[in-house]
C-alpha cells in the first residue's frame, strides 16, 4: 500500500485490485453487523445493496427494466453461503456455488415472495425494501430496516473499494478527453453522449449509471426551467440541443466499474476562450475547493467543510437542492452528505474518518453571467486526503 498523503496526490490507492478479497471483506462486514444486531439474516432488494453484500451485478437497463428484473439476496447471519435470485446468472460472483444462484423472483407477486420466505431462518430479519406482497407475508415477523445496518459499513471504503472508484473515475476522465474535442458550435449534445458511451465501454466500464448530461446553462435563473427553490436548476432531462457559440455547458457523467461509481463534472465553453468573468468564476471555484481541502482530515466535521467553503457575496457556493459534497460508492451519491437542507446541526454531527470518500461539487453563480461548476473526488486518509480524480481544467486554468 502506498503511504497516505496530507495533500493532493494522484496514482493508484493500492498497487493491485483484488475483487475476490473485496467481496469477502464486505460479506464479512455484513455478517458481523447482522450478528451484532441479533438478526437472523438480511433480505436485500435494493440493487446497490445486493451488489455490496454479494458482489453480484446485472445487465445495464433503463429504470423500469431494472426494477422489474431486480436481483434479490438472502444473507444468513451465521456466515453460511448467501442466496442470489437473478435473471442474469452470469453476474453472480465466482465463489457463489451454482446451487445458490436461483432464477429471478417476482417479489411484486405473492408466489415469488413465498418462494423467498422458504429460505428465511427464524428470528429478526433485516430488510431494505418492501413490496406489498412481502409486507403482507412478513406480518408477525420482526423486521428491521437495513439502512442503519448497512450505512455505517458502506461509508468507510476499503483500499480495494477506493481503487475501484479511482479506476471508474479514470475511465470517465479518459473518455472525456475524446468528448471534449467534439465541442463546437453546431454540434448536437447527443453526439457527445454517443462518443462518451462508446469510449467508456472500450476502456473497460462495467455499465453506465448517469445519463450523460451536457446542459447549456442560462445566463440568468429566470431564463431557465422553473424551480421551487428559486435557484439554478441542474441537471435537467436530456434534450436534442445543438450548441451555440459562447454557450456555457455544465457536464455531469457517471459510470460503474465492478460495482463502484465515478462522478465527473466540468464546465465547458462552446467556441473561443473563456471571458474574463468566466475565468474569475473558475478562480473563485478553485479557491472554494482549496479552502475545503485545507480542513479535510480525520476528526473534521461536515460543518468544518461548509464553514471553509464560505459564502461569497452572501450566497452559499453550492446548489441548495444538491450538496457541497457527497459520498460515492455502490451508489452514485451516498453518505456522507455535506451541506444539505438537514442544516448545520446535522453537519456538526458527521465526523470524517479514514476511508471515507467525498465528491466535492461547489458552484459559483453570477446571475446574468451563468457560472462555473466542477467535481473532484478524494479519499480521507489517516493524515489528510488523497485525490481519486485527476482531470484538467483547460481552458480555464
Amino acid at each position: 500500500m502506498t503511504a497516505p498523503s496530507t495533500g493532493p496526490a494522484t496514482g493508484p490507492v493500492i498497487d493491485e485490485l483484488d475483487l475476490a478479497r473485496m467481496r469477502s471483506d464486505r460479506h464479512a462486514k455484513v455478517v458481523g453487523a447482522l450478528q451484532a444486531n441479533g438478526a437472523s439474516c438480511a433480505v436485500l432488494l435494493g440493487q446497490s445493496n445486493v451488489a455490496y453484500a454479494l458482489g453480484a451485478f446485472t445487465q445495464a437497463a433503463d429504470h423500469a427494466r431494472a426494477a422489474h428484473l431486480r436481483m434479490v439476496a438472502v444473507v444468513p447471519a451465521d456466515g453460511s453461503t448467501p442466496h442470489l435470485f437473478t435473471a442474469f446468472p452470469e453476474g453472480a460472483p465466482a465463489e457463489l456455488p451454482p446451487e445458490h444462484v436461483h432464477p429471478q423472483l417476482a417479489v411484486e407477486w405473492p408466489e415469488g415472495c413465498r418462494a423467498l420466505l422458504d429460505l428465511l431462518p427464524a428470528g429478526p430479519i433485516v430488510l431494505d425494501e418492501y413490496t406489498m406482497p412481502l409486507y403482507e407475508l412478513l406480518r408477525g415477523r420482526e423486521v428491521v430496516g437495513a439502512t442503519t445496518l448497512l450505512g455505517p459499513l458502506k461509508v468507510v471504503k476499503t483500499p480495494d473499494e477506493q481503487e475501484c472508484i479511482r479506476r471508474a473515475q479514470s475511465i470517465n476522465e479518459q473518455a472525456m478527453l475524446d468528448v471534449e474535442k467534439l465541442v463546437a458550435p453546431g454540434v448536437f449534445s447527443k453526439e457527445l453522449s454517443g462518443c462518451f458511451l462508446r469510449r467508456i465501454f472500450e476502456l473497460g466500464a462495467s455499465s453506465n449509471t448517469v445519463g450523460p448530461i451536457f446542459q447549456a446553462m442560462p445566463a440568468r435563473m429566470a431564463d431557465g426551467p422553473f424551480s421551487l427553490t428559486g435557484d439554478v436548476v441542474f441537471p435537467t432531462p436530456t434534450v436534442d440541443h445543438h450548441f451555440a457559440d459562447g454557450e456555457v455547458i455544465w457536464v455531469d457523467t457517471g459510470l460503474n466499474y465492478h460495482g463502484y461509481q465515478s462522478d465527473f463534472g466540468r464546465t465547458w465553453r462552446v467556441g473561443g476562450a473563456p471571458t474574463a468573468r468566466q475565468r474569475d468564476q473558475f478562480r473563485r471555484w478553485r479557491e472554494v475547493i482549496d479552502r475545503v481541502l485545507e480542513v479535510v482530515k480525520p476528526g473534521a466535521t461536515a460543518a468544518d467543510l461548509t464553514r471553509a467553503a464560505g459564502e461569497p457575496g452572501g450566497r452559499r457556493p453550492w446548489l441548495p437542492h444538491l450538496y457541497l459534497a457527497h459520498g460515492t460508492g455502490t451508489d452514485s451519491a451516498e453518505a456522507p452528505f455535506v451541506g444539505t437542507d438537514l442544516g448545520p446541526e446535522f453537519d456538526e454531527s458527521f465526523v470524517l474518518a479514514p476511508g471515507m470518500v467525498l465528491v466535492l461539487e461547489p458552484v459559483i453563480w453570477d446571475d446574468g453571467e451563468a457560472g462555473y461548476r466542477a467535481e473532484e473526488i478524494l479519499a480521507v486518509t489517516e493524515t489528510g486526503y488523497r485525490m481519486l480524480s485527476d482531470h484538467h481544467y483547460e481552458p480555464y486554468g
